[in-house]
């Protein structure tokens, strides 16, 4: 029964992605987050003396969140359970607390709960984990792709130590495909595979710092190439980009295209063109790009280029970001196409943009004036005697514009916004 067990774990394992078969069994075998689980870096070192305090992985897809609460399941002693906030809800989270109350209390012995995704628990669902962190029944490891200042419950986040991830650069990538090519008990060692260096290259450029991407697009490559005489599979540049599915070479978020895309986006806006707009916002949303970026753009450009001429513009940006932020992506493309037309028709005014630069080319240039002495507070008895208020006309007691200078005596003839 149990060799029946093995074989039934064995083909499961074998049949497994790529990228989760690929998973490190040791910190060296760990790509990338050098910052965090480096030779003598604090996580590293509570890691390997097996005292992991409770804390939040936060980072992009495919950067090693998941992979490295793996890695500590193989080297800790306590019990390690997994659980995702995707599938499973307060009555699961509730038993395994259970079980883990049990054994500290009746064998000493820790459990290690982690919570992948754990943003999908909302704010009172995640209220479950909090007296069981606080008296040691569980270490909490929470994992997030999501800004925990917004997602995780603030009692439970101060109970926490967030670590944040990076998402792999394209050499770490490169390492990963290498290893996974020569690897004939968990990659595919055991089946020729024609790839150039280039189109490694190619393939880490196109995951975008996502290594569980860039994984399962090889092997999805290597499973629908056409087999050359030999029985080699022969991958090209073109069956890369099919097997992502999508177009990432024409976008990339850290390099001079993503530049490019969002000044074009800004620009046609600015010019109320509307279709090029809405165009320039799909290229990148397409690509991958975070949208809670674009939605700040855009909020920035409300009162940048439309300012005073359409005082709703910050309005329905403010309101765009917030969309995006409740309910993300892909539903939340419709939210900012709204927003990027609604700009692209308003009238524009740069006015405001240029009066705030004025006042910081004369705050960076001149002296620091003192504030007129009539508008001054006099909340003690000795400021009011050396004059501070004296003289100040209190606008609701008048009919009509009250004369009186509210600039320093060297700048009163100023004007930075009309």
């Amino acid at each position: 029964m149990d060799l029946f067990e093995d074989k039934i774990r064995e083909d499961i394992r074998h049949n497994a992605p790529l990228a989760d078969r690929m998973r490190p069994e040791r910190l060296d075998d760990f790509m990338g987050q050098a910052d965090i689980v480096g030779q003598g870096k604090i996580l590293r070192s509570a890691i390997e003396r097996d005292e992991i305090p409770s804390m939040i992985f936060w980072g992009p897809p495919g950067c090693g969140k998941t992979s490295l609460a793996k890695v500590i399941a193989k080297l800790t002693k306590s019990v390690f359970v997994e659980f995702s906030a995707a599938t499973g809800g307060v009555k699961e989270v509730k038993a395994v607390i259970a079980e883990a109350d049990e054994r500290r209390r009746l064998h000493d012995v820790r459990t290690i709960f982690f919570a992948d995704e754990i943003h999908r628990f909302n704010k009172s669902q995640q209220d479950t984990f909090l007296p069981f962190v606080e008296n040691g029944t569980i270490t909490l490891i929470g994992a997030t792709t999501e800004n925990p200042s917004f997602e995780v419950n603030s009692a439970l986040l101060s109970r926490c130590r967030v670590f944040v991830l990076k998402a792999l650069d394209a050499g770490d990538i490169e390492a990963l495909i290498m290893k996974a090519l020569s690897d004939k008990e968990r990659g595919l060692g055991k089946i020729k595979v024609n790839i150039s260096a280039e189109s490694i290259r190619f393939l880490a450029d196109m995951a975008n710092g996502d290594a569980r991407s860039a994984l399962n697009a090889l092997d999805l490559a290597v499973k629908s190439s056409k087999k050359l005489k030999n029985g080699t599979a022969k991958i090209s540049d073109a069956l890369i980009k099919d097997a992502f599915q999508k177009n990432h070479l024409l976008y990339d978020r850290a390099g001079e295209e993503h530049y490019n895309i969002i000044s074009a986006l800004h620009k046609s806006m600015r010019g109320g063109d509307a279709d090029a707009s809405i165009y320039w916002l799909g290229r990148m949303l397409e690509a991958g790009e975070e949208p809670l970026y674009i939605a700040r753009r855009i909020i920035r450009f409300a009162s940048e280029d439309i300012g005073i001429a359409n005082p709703a513009a910050l309005t329905q940006a403010v309101a765009a970001y917030q969309a995006c932020h409740l309910i993300g992506m892909p539903e939340c493309g419709v939210n900012l196409a709204q927003a990027v037309v609604y700009m692209a028709k308003c009238p524009k005014s740069n006015a405001l943009y240029k009066g705030y630069q004025a006042v910081q080319d004369d705050i960076k240039n001149l002296p620091n004036e003192p504030v007129p002495i009539h508008l001054r507070n006099a909340p003690t008895k000795l400021m009011k005697n050396i004059g501070y208020g004296k003289g100040y006309k209190y606008n609701p007691d008048y009919k009509g514009k009250v004369e009186q200078d509210y600039l320093p005596e060297k700048l009163k003839e100023r004007k930075y916004f009309s």
